[in-house]
């Protein structure tokens, strides 16, 4: 993750004095590092990962950037497995960074995951130039023009297109 972007999920989480956050796609927790800076200091961050070795990596990388264990709450398994699992309404902020053409699933479940108000942010969606070359109809560049779509589309839902990095959409749930 660019430092822009970093910056940018600080930002959103901080402004929504997010207290509960849910990261798909853990990686080796720098995404993860700038949410915990932008949260509340008794936030918990809940972050889904399919691979243990990531999450190993990102509790080491919480605890050395001096996070209490009680922060964060690692998941191991897929998302879409999980998801489902976590409690409707109560999270305020969610970010996916991982299998990006189960990004329409993501949003479906972080709707539901959200409250009224709350926040959802996907990664990478200009990267490649997959929104500008229409020849593009690979599996990943069509499940990132529906979620764009649906975002755009959603009168539940306001959009924002950020583009710098690799961009990031994200959309707050109208409270």
């Amino acid at each position: 993750m660019d430092a822009a972007s970093g910056a940018t999920l600080r930002f959103l989480a901080a402004a929504i004095a997010a207290k509960a956050v849910v990261e798909i796609g853990t990686g080796c927790g720098v995404s993860g590092l700038w949410l915990l800076r932008g949260m509340r200091p008794d936030a918990v961050l809940t972050s889904v990962d399919v691979e243990p070795e990531h999450q190993r990596l990102a509790r080491l990388a919480y605890t050395e950037a001096g996070f209490a264990a009680n922060r964060t709450r690692l998941i191991t398994g897929r998302a879409l497995d999980v998801l489902p699992r976590l409690t409707d309404g109560a999270y305020d902020l969610v970010f996916a960074d991982a299998a990006r053409q189960q990004y329409p699933e993501y949003l479906s479940e972080s709707l539901r995951l959200l409250r009224p108000g709350g926040i959802v942010v996907f990664s990478s969606v200009l990267a490649d130039e997959r929104l500008t070359d229409a020849t593009r109809q690979d599996a990943e560049t069509l499940a990132i023009r529906e979620v764009i779509r649906r975002v755009r589309d959603d009168e539940e839902l306001i959009p924002l297109l950020i583009a710098h990095g690799e961009g990031l959409l994200a959309a707050l749930k109208r409270p």
